[in-house]
C-alpha cells in the first residue's frame, strides 16, 4: 500500500466500517509503510513515531482491522501473524528460513486462486490459494555452506 494522507486512511476506515481512531489511523499507516510485521513490529514502530497505543488496544486493532478487511494476516508456519495492507491484489508470500524476512511474491497465474486443487469433493466453490515458499535470502544465502544443513535454524523475527 502507498503511504497514506490522514484523509485517505479515514475513508478507508469508515468504508470498512469502523470509527476512524487515532490509534487504527497509526496502525494503518504503519502496515502501509512497513508491511508484514508482527503486533511487537507494529507496537515497536508504533512507539518509535510517538504513538501512545496499550497493548490490549493494538490487539483489538488489530483484530478490527483483519476482520473487516483492511489488513491482511498471514501467520507462516512456527512465526507469530504478521500483518499487511496489501490486501486487494493477488499475491503471496516468500520467507526467509534463516532471518524470517517476508516478501510479497505476485501471483504468476492472474486471478484468484492461482492454483486449482485436482479434486475437491464437496466443494463447488474454491476461490482462495494461500501459498507460502520458503528459501534463503540474499543475507543468509552466504551463510549455508555446503557441510551446513540445507535449512538453517530458523531465527525467531
Amino acid at each position: 500500500m502507498d503511504p497514506m494522507d490522514d484523509t485517505a486512511t479515514e475513508e478507508l476506515l469508515r468504508t470498512a466500517g469502523l470509527r476512524s481512531t487515532a490509534p487504527r489511523r497509526a496502525v494503518v499507516r504503519v502496515l502501509g509503510d512497513h508491511p508484514h510485521q508482527t503486533a511487537a513490529g507494529v507496537a515497536g514502530l508504533l512507539a518509535a513515531a510517538g504513538a501512545r497505543v496499550s497493548r490490549q488496544s493494538l490487539h483489538n486493532v488489530l483484530e478490527d482491522l483483519t476482520r473487516t478487511g483492511v489488513v491482511r494476516s498471514i501467520q507462516p508456519l512456527g512465526s507469530a501473524p504478521r500483518y499487511e495492507t496489501q490486501v486487494a491484489d493477488n499475491h503471496h508470500h516468500l520467507v526467509c528460513r534463516g532471518c524470517g524476512e517476508v516478501v510479497d511474491v505476485p501471483c504468476a497465474a492472474g486471478r484468484p486462486p492461482c492454483l486449482a486443487p485436482a479434486s475437491a469433493p464437496g466443494f463447488p466453490v474454491v476461490d482462495h490459494a494461500d501459498i507460502t515458499w520458503w528459501g534463503l535470502c540474499a543475507g543468509c544465502a552466504p551463510a549455508a555452506t555446503p557441510s551446513s544443513p540445507s535449512h538453517p535454524p530458523r531465527r525467531n523475527p
